[in-house]
Order: C-alpha cells, then structure tokens, then sequence
C-alpha cells in the first residue's frame, strides 16, 4: 500500500468513526499541513463542514454550536500559530464545560525543532484545558492501525462528552503528499469495526446520604434555592417541582432557563439582583440555608450575599466533581446527578416544614422590583436596561438569546422578567471575556434558527471578523448593538472617579461608523431613535434573512445616572416594605 492510500485509509477511518459516535459538524479553517483532513471531512456524506478563515473566530463558533446543539464539534486547523488562535476559545470552552474536539495538523518529527516554517511545539499545547491530549501515530494503512485510528476517535468523542464536558486536543503529524486519493474502492464500506461509546449511568445519593442532608436542615426555617448558568431543560422543571413542595423560593440567574417557558413560576424570583443590591434589604433577608445549582450566578450582589452569609448551610450540587465556589464559604458539595437529586428530595420525607412567611417576603420584595423595573414614562429615551424589557415583548416564543458580557449581561440579569414564552438564554460566562461573543452566537444559529445577540459596541468590534462566516452562509442572527462608545461598565467602578486617565485606559471611545462593518459584511442595519422604531426595528430584522443589526445610541453617563436612580428608587421601596 503506497503512502497515498495509507493516508487516505488512515484519515478516513477516523473521521468515519468520529460520525459513527455521533460527530455531525466540523468547522476547518484553511491551511495546507491540514488538507487530509479537511477534505476527508469535507468528502464525508453524513458530516456538515463549515469553513471559517479566522481560527479565533472558528473555536468560539464551534463552541456556540456545540452550546447550543448539546453535541460536541470538531474544529481543523493547519501547523503553527493557527492552533494557538484557538486557545482563548478552547480556554471558554474549558471553563463553560462545552465539548469541542481540537484536531491540530502538525508537521512530521523530521520537520520539528529544525527551523522548519509553522512548526511550533504543539505536543499538550493546551495544557489543562484540555481533558486530553494525544499525539496521533503517523498515518498507515495495516490494518492493526486503522483499528486504533478507530479506537482513537472513539474515546476522543466520549471523552469530550462524558463527565463534565470539555476539550480534547488531537495533534497530527502528516508528511507529504497530503492529497487523499477518494477513488480508493470501499474507502467508507472497508473497515467497519466501530468502537462504541461508554455507557454511562446517573448516580444519586445513598439514603444515609439523604439522612444526612435532612438532618442538616433539621432546624432550619428560612431557605432559597439558586440556579446560576445552566441548560438542562429537566433540571428546570425538577427544581421548581422541589421549590413548591418545599415552598422555598428560587433566585434564578438569566442563563439558568427558569425565567422563561410555560411552567409554574411563582416562586421564581427574577429581581434577586436588583433586591440584593441593598446592604440593608440582605440583612432582612438572611436565610438558614442555601441549595445551589449550576454556575456562580452572574450577580455581584449574591456574591456579597453568600460572604455576608458565610455562616449558614450552604450546598452546591455539581453532576461531576469540581469546584465552582468563588465565595471561599464553607460548603457542602453534593457530587450526584442534579435532576435525580431534585427527585430525591421530592420522594424523601423531609423533617422540617420551611416557613410560608419567608416565602411570601421574598415573592412580594420580587414584585415591588418587578414594578419598578419596569416603570417607563413615554418620553424616557433610549436607555440599555430598557432595551432588554422591548426586546422581551418583540421576540419570538421558541428563541434562542445570546448574550454578550460586561453590561449587556448584567442589564439581562436585572431587566429580563419572567416570560411564558420559551427562550433559551446563553453566554460565554466561563472566563466572562469579551472575546468570540459574536462568532458563538453565529455558531449557535448555525443549524437555522434565528438568533438574538445582545452585544456592547467594543465586544463587536472585539469579534467583527467572525461576521464573515454569517455571511458566507446566511445564517440568521439579529444582533442588538448597544453603542456607548467605549466601555460602559467601568463607569460603575471604581477607575470612574479617576478623570485623568480614565478615559484613556477604561473608558476607550473608537469613535467609528459601525454601519459600515454592517453593509460590509452584508447586513441589514437599522438605528432606531424611539421604542416604538425599535420594536418595529425588531419585527422587521425577525422577518429579514441573514444579518441584521440594530444599533442603539446611548450615553454612558447617563446611562449611570439612569441605573443608579432605578437602583435607588427599588431600594426604598422595598425597605419601606420591610420596615411597614
């Protein structure tokens, strides 16, 4: 067998076997040391190849879609530094806990450490961030090898899905030619042996296990469950089961999928953050335990929450072991699959009956915010945190929002109130950067739903080359644009009050025509000047292909003012609340 099937033979068994488990995309980006793979993957029939120039922007596509289709994605690369432009999205991945599979062409070992062009040491090159790292044999046709070539991409795949999903970097030295010979005979019929994914089961707790964590509630009267960023649908309905039998209420996070969909959500408290932010409404709401599940909550405010409560009972539920506890509390991590832990709970008989006042206290704090958030004169101009209440009466049931970090997050935190519709709420809150957001929200679109992508002016500009892949396939994203010409949230730090530099360093205005980027990149841009032009904007970009972006124009003084007086209204009424 010459080195042209070897090859051939070699790459094709493994992006076979990659499908077999359940591979169905891969995002390349172009390169030569890469091409057996990228046109094997390109010549298989069941494989959907998506091709994106920028390897930056490629991992956080792939990370968006592999988000969004709760499946892990492929990405190709050729040798050298284009490996090293995936590193910030394999780092969101790694964090985020989102499988993406990391195959890394490379030059053969004649060809390293000897001066070579785009050779870098790509052995492990992503150290930690990766759940595993392996340095593919040299291609060959025996047929022990296309075993193991089998054997390779099977545990790849099961490796990046299984426990806490993450990243697994395969690195391939090829040697040239590079060309696949596809008229090779039975090149997909020849080796069918297939290896399988693991079973996995669900564990739960054992019922002394269960004994003991009723026992350490015991005594306790007041508690809340907390649902941080999170996407299992089951886990939804099993903790607002639990919330009811319990009468507890549930601080839910915007990415936790509990503010919205056709459930019982009376006990949802979605203003947590804007009640929490009072120092003296937490000292009225101290609770005699905290149950948590998912990530930390985007809030700052529950972070001072949690410190100022150190002393109380605190649990968080992990399905894998891990350590998302940023508070440094002491805490009681329950190890166990959290949809059969919450039904665990519900069958067990619980000692204590939790008091309905604590209860009812939370659920009438939640409306007073509720109200004053949503409080608008018809004259209030064009303000970010309002942006998220229009856009929650404009869009879709059945959508999928993608939200981008720094203010838009946090203006998601606080202004998107419970909705019987159905939206799915994502971000990038692994490392929180502004980095990709716009090249995962196309990722999440990419199988044809219609996107919402809530973005501040530097994270666009942060990731304007990932809109090449929107449009070189059309996919449907309508991107609102919040502009305040530079960076919004550090007008609420500290750095403010340090006029001399701080425009320089933190506030950094562009002072750029973003329309421009817009109709380079084939979109539809849209500026509306008052909430009814942005509704219209909205319905209009619902109804229009591909890219639409819809810019609103704010001041970020202003802006402050506006949040700090909503901020200052809610809290008073809610102590007045307290104190009546």
């Amino acid at each position: 067998m010459d080195h042209t099937e070897s090859l051939t033979r070699y790459v094709a068994n493994f992006v076979d076997e990659l499908f077999k488990n359940g591979l169905t995309d891969v995002v390349i980006s172009p390169g030569s040391r890469s091409t057996p793979l990228a046109m094997t993957f390109a010549e298989h029939p069941h494989v959907t190849h998506w091709v994106n120039m920028d390897e930056r922007s490629a991992a956080f596509f792939a990370l968006g879609m592999a988000k969004k289709e709760n499946r892990p994605v492929a990405l190709v690369c050729t040798s050298g530094t284009a490996a090293a432009n995936y590193f910030p999205g394999i780092v969101e991945a790694h964090y985020s806990r989102v499988p993406l599979l990391v195959l890394t062409a490379d030059r053969p070992n004649e060809l390293r450490d000897v001066g070579a062009p785009q050779a870098i040491n790509q052995l492990n090159m992503y150290g930690n961030y990766s759940k595993w790292f392996h340095e593919m044999a040299s291609p060959d046709g025996d047929p022990m090898m296309l075993r193991y070539v089998r054997r390779s991409a099977a545990r790849a795949y099961t490796t990046s899905n299984m426990g806490n999903p993450g990243v697994v970097h395969l690195n391939f030295p090829f040697r040239e030619p590079l060309i696949p010979d596809f008229s090779i005979e039975d090149l997909w019929e020849g080796e069918r042996e297939s290896f399988t994914p693991h079973t996995i089961g669900k564990r739960g707790l054992a019922e002394y296990q269960l004994d003991r964590f009723f026992s350490l509630l015991s005594t306790c009267q007041k508690g809340v469950i907390v649902c941080g960023p999170q996407t299992e649908q089951k886990l939804v309905e099993a903790i607002l089961l639990l919330s009811e039998k319990w009468n507890i209420p549930v601080l839910a996070d915007p990415l936790s999928q509990l503010r919205t969909g056709p459930y019982r959500k009376e006990n949802v408290i979605e203003s947590y953050d804007a009640i929490l932010k009072s120092g003296s409404v937490r000292e009225n709401v101290r609770p005699d335990f905290i149950i948590r599940f998912g990530a930390m909550p985007v809030s700052k405010p529950y972070l001072f929450y949690v410190k100022e409560n150190s002393d109380v009972v605190q649990f968080v539920v992990e399905a894998e072991e891990g350590y998302r506890e940023p508070a440094g509390n002491k805490t009681e991590f329950v190890i166990t699959d959290p949809v059969a832990f919450c039904y665990q709970l519900l069958e067990g008989e619980n000692p204590n009956s939790f008091s309905p006042f604590w209860l009812e206290t939370w659920k009438k704090l939640n409306e007073i915010a509720t109200e004053h958030i949503l409080t608008e004169s018809a004259d209030t101009p064009l303000t970010e945190g309002h942006a998220v209440t229009h856009l929650m009466r404009v869009i879709p049931d059945q959508s999928t929002v993608y939200v981008g970090n720094s203010m838009p997050i946090r203006d998601v935190d606080t202004f998107m109130l419970r909705s019987e519709k159905q939206l799915f709420v994502f971000g990038n809150r692994g490392v929180n950067g502004i980095d990709g957001i716009t090249s995962s929200a196309l990722g999440a679109a990419s199988h044809g739903e219609r996107v919402t992508l809530l973005i501040g002016d530097l994270s666009f500009f942060h990731d304007m080359n990932g809109l090449l892949v929107g449009k070189q396939y059309h996919i449907p994203l309508t991107i609102v644009l919040i502009n305040n010409n530079g960076g919004g949230i550090f007008s609420f730090l500290p750095q403010s009050e340090h006029q001399k530099h701080f425009e320089v360093l933190f506030g950094t205005p562009m002072d750029i025509e973003l329309e421009k980027a817009v109709v380079m990149y084939g979109g539809f841009y849209q500026n509306p000047a008052t909430w009814q032009e942005y509704e219209e904007a909205l319905q209009k970009s619902y109804q229009t292909p591909g890219l639409s972006v819809i810019e609103i124009n704010t001041n970020r003084s202003e802006n402050v003012d506006w949040h700090k007086q909503k901020w200052n209204q809610i809290e008073h009424a809610l102590l007045e609340q307290l104190q009546g």
